[in-house]
């Protein structure tokens, strides 16, 4: 089995061909391409962590679609001042599926 470690979008994730991966919003549409930079690859009982063998590797990865995350409401509150806030937020994100690592 072949995967590899890939950044992706402030963080790490383990990606195999055909994995759908949800990342921060990347400045693409829908079909496009994207290249993921490996942080280590593991192929069978292999695993490369060489810098210099991973800057060979490429992750491909083609956008599927954008989306948004679960609504988060955050609410502040400070007692016998009247003070109160509330405030929402979606995190902005993008759904790759990986199309090949080589």
């Amino acid at each position: 089995m072949v995967y590899a470690i890939v950044k992706a979008g402030g963080r790490q994730e383990k990606v195999s061909v055909g994995d759908i991966v949800v990342m921060d919003r990347i400045e693409a549409s829908a079909g496009d391409s994207v290249e993921l930079p490996a942080i280590l690859l593991v192929d069978g009982e292999k695993v490369t962590t060489d810098a210099e063998k991973l800057a060979k590797v490429t992750v491909t990865a083609e956008v599927v679609r954008d989306a948004k995350g679960p609504k988060i409401s955050i609410q502040k509150y400070k007692n016998k001042t009247g003070y109160k806030k509330r405030q929402g937020h979606r995190q902005q994100l993008t759904r790759l599926k990986v199309t090949g690592i080589k």
